[in-house]
């Protein structure tokens, strides 16, 4: 009778609604203001007779509604610390690549992830769910700047 009370009270609790997914799953275009995906800035402008000329990155506003919220967003890691084992701080972005091509995707498309627990990234080719806290704070970094942070709780597999 112990064992079925146990079970009950642990189904009770797995299935209640404080166990539910308390994060709101975002989706990139959602970090972009509304005007600014109604009206796009230009393009940086690209110095065609200077084979070596690195066009600046966009810089994008952010959503200052989304600071303090509780998200999961999918993307890739680009590492910036950790060991060959664990990444630790990396940034999160929308698509295989960016930030190793030039330019970098614009500033509000890229998300700075804090990660103390280390994140064991072995094939950085694959997406990623990340979820925590998302702060309107920049991050700056020699390959690009983020417009936005994440206090990282938890990084896994992307599976639909």
């Amino acid at each position: 009778m112990k064992r079925l009370t146990w079970l009950m009270a642990t189904l009770a609790l797995v299935l209640s609604p404080a166990w539910a997914d308390d994060y709101k799953t975002l989706e990139w275009d959602e970090l972009i203001p509304l005007e600014e995906q109604l009206n796009p800035p230009p393009l940086p402008e690209v110095d065609h007779d200077d084979e070596f000329a690195i066009p600046s990155q966009p810089v994008g506003k952010v959503v200052a509604s989304l600071d303090g919220q509780r998200v999961r967003l999918p993307g890739f890691v680009v590492p910036l610390e950790g060991d060959s084992k664990e990444v630790t701080t990396f940034f999160l972005v929308p698509y295989f690549g960016a930030c190793i091509h030039v330019p970098p995707p614009p500033t509000n498309q890229i998300v700075y992830v804090d990660y103390p627990q280390g994140a064991k990234v072995d094939d950085l080719w694959e997406a990623v769910w990340v979820t925590g806290t998302l702060r309107t704070v920049g991050a700056s970094h020699d390959i690009a700047q983020a417009s936005y942070s994440l206090e990282g709780m938890g990084v896994e597999p992307y599976n639909l």
